[in-house]
């Protein structure tokens, strides 16, 4: 039994390979919307859907802002709803952890917190933690803000205005990730123990 990171285990837990795009169309054309079975082949996929079964339901466990978390940094699928939630609670945690802000600032600190995530989700694809930075540098960030949100922030003092709400995403998306992923790599440890 080969286990790897929660993350990964995370991500095949829910992901269903499928006979392909193609087929599943042609079949869609000449029935129409229709319910199979599918197929696990050999005893490799009976021994990962188990393992899936158990991470499934340690994941589904999780309180709500940690379940939107996980799944959206980890499953095949993307969601809105959990896009959502991941950024209110790592702005929630940031904010909170953070000194006070004017109205003016808190509204455009509400969108470097989702830039934040977008870069972590970025960074911590593929399960390893290995991808590149994104957005590098301030300018990048800044940059990125403004296409995407249409937020501008100014250049000038970016370290003393923005540079320590930055690092505090950062460790809230950290924090988060750990708390969310604690309950899967415990079972793994466990079957890695009981194997």
């Amino acid at each position: 039994m080969r286990l790897s990171s929660a993350r990964d285990e995370w991500f095949n837990a829910y992901y269903r390979p499928g006979d392909g795009t193609n087929r599943h169309c042609e079949s869609l054309a000449l029935v129409g919307p229709y319910q199979s079975t599918e197929r696990v082949r050999g005893v490799a996929g009976l021994v990962s859907e188990t393992i899936g079964a158990h991470v499934r339901s340690v994941v589904e466990r999780l309180p709500a802002d940690l379940f939107a978390f996980g799944n959206h940094l980890y499953h095949p699928d993307s969601n809105d709803l959990w896009r959502e939630v991941a950024e209110w609670s790592v702005f929630q945690l940031a904010y909170l952890r953070g000194p006070k802000m004017y109205a003016k600032k808190h509204a455009k600190a509400e969108f470097v917190a989702m830039a934040v995530l977008y870069r972590y989700r970025r960074q911590h694809q593929g399960g390893q933690s290995a991808a590149p930075d994104p957005l590098p540098t301030p300018e990048a960030f800044r940059t990125f803000l403004d296409y995407t949100y249409g937020v501008e922030l100014d250049a000038r003092n970016w370290d003393r205005e923005w540079e320590e709400f930055v690092q505090a995403c950062f460790t809230a998306c950290n924090d988060l990730d750990k708390m969310a992923l604690g309950p899967v790599a415990g079972l793994l440890r466990a079957m890695k123990c009981a194997a």
